[in-house]
């Protein structure tokens, strides 16, 4: 007997929230932002009901350290945030990178720079999401176009971030965080779960890793290990070293790490592109408007189609090129200045002319601005 679908209406953000549940979280820590802080009440009511724990933070630098910290006491951890609160993340963003703790940060992105417009749509962080923490540290974003997709998301975004040990940034605009659709509630035997490693042998050495993943395993405080973590420089055991050759192997691990796990991780969806003449690369709220552009304009004979990066960061590369270097021209909409066009420039080594749309107004980019670009 087929088990009946559990079906809601839901907005973007009360999604990642059931999402997150599903994929085991257990700790939220955060601040409220618009236009992300439904996440935050959601998970208020949400987690006491299942065990878990909700705590409302002073801010956002309290709220990165305090979900790194139930992470490293064994709990699947999330915090949800902003522009103007991610750039305050950032450096315990980068403490867990280099302490290679597992944590999912959900960004909804507004307009900017500083507060911006805290309650219209943008994707004026894709620059941040990347490059905000100083250093060179293994990037993972994930960005949705529907709320159904939301929800699959966040929990492959906690897979990951269990998987590789890394902080993992959960990218969403205003329009995608807001809007309503009907999502199918899946259970957690209805989806892959990832936990994270676990020791295997004594003794045990905190950053001795496996050749095949180079991810160690992470036990939690109070699982009968003593460990310590640090931001600095480490050894396997954790404490802090200034050898040049091990700061040299331990940067450059975290970075091959992902590396070594890229074809696990990396997700991106080609729409109409098998015959495409004008390739537009579009990511979040923008891909859809993308997606209409497409179709209208096939219907005017113009064969157009859509390359959408699911996961921003690491992209799909050589899968961008290959539909690139079909076609004679690439457009890229985005609700910024022009962020993202940058990456795809430099992946497809602009085989054919690359025109941006771009728009910073607080308005959604429409699928007739898109489509007038693909006519001229």
């Amino acid at each position: 007997m087929n088990k009946e679908k559990k079906i809601k209406f839901l907005s973007g953000n009360e999604a990642c929230g059931e999402g997150a549940i599903v994929a085991g979280c257990r700790f939220f820590g955060g601040y409220p932002i618009s236009p992300s802080s439904e996440i935050a009440e959601f998970m208020s009511r949400r987690l006491p009901m299942v065990g878990g724990t909700f705590i409302q933070m002073e801010d956002e630098l309290s709220s990165m350290g305090a979900i790194l910290g139930a992470s490293i006491a064994g709990a699947k951890s999330m915090t949800a945030t902003s522009g103007p609160g991610l750039s305050l993340m950032q450096e315990n963003i980068g403490f867990g990178a280099m302490g290679e703790i597992p944590a999912v940060v959900v960004d909804v992105m507004r307009g900017g720079p500083s507060t911006g417009n805290p309650t219209g749509p943008s994707q004026s962080d894709v620059m941040a999401i990347r490059w905000g923490t100083h250093g060179d540290h293994p990037a993972v974003a994930l960005c949705p176009e529907s709320v159904n997709e939301v929800f699959l998301l966040t929990i492959e975004a906690f897979n990951i971030s269990e998987l590789i040990r890394t902080p993992v940034i959960f990218a969403m605009d205003e329009i995608t965080a807001h809007m309503r659709e009907k999502v199918e509630i899946l259970s957690e035997d209805d989806v892959k779960i990832v936990n994270r490693k676990k020791p295997k042998k004594e003794p045990y050495l905190p950053y001795e890793y496996d050749e095949d993943d180079l991810v160690p395993p992470l036990p939690g405080y109070g699982e009968g290990y003593r460990f310590h973590i640090t931001g600095l420089n480490h050894d396997k055991t954790g404490f802090p070293t200034n050898k040049a050759e091990l700061m040299e192997q331990g940067n450059k691990r975290l970075m091959e790490k992902l590396e070594r796990n890229k074809s696990k991780i990396m997700k991106h969806e080609e729409f109409m592109t098998d015959d495409a003449e004008v390739l537009i690369v579009a990511y979040g709220s923008s891909a859809r408007a993308a997606k209409r552009a497409v179709k209208d304009a096939r219907g005017k004979g113009i064969k157009a189609g859509l390359f959408r990066p699911i996961t921003l960061y690491p992209l799909s590369e050589e899968s961008l090129r290959n539909c690139a270097k079909r076609v004679r021209k690439v457009i890229v909409p985005e609700m910024n200045l022009g962020q993202y066009l940058t990456i795809v420039e430099r992946v497809t080594g602009r085989v054919a002319p690359i025109v941006p749309i771009n728009q910073v107004d607080g308005e959604p980019i429409t699928p007739q601005k898109i489509l007038s670009k693909i006519e001229e």
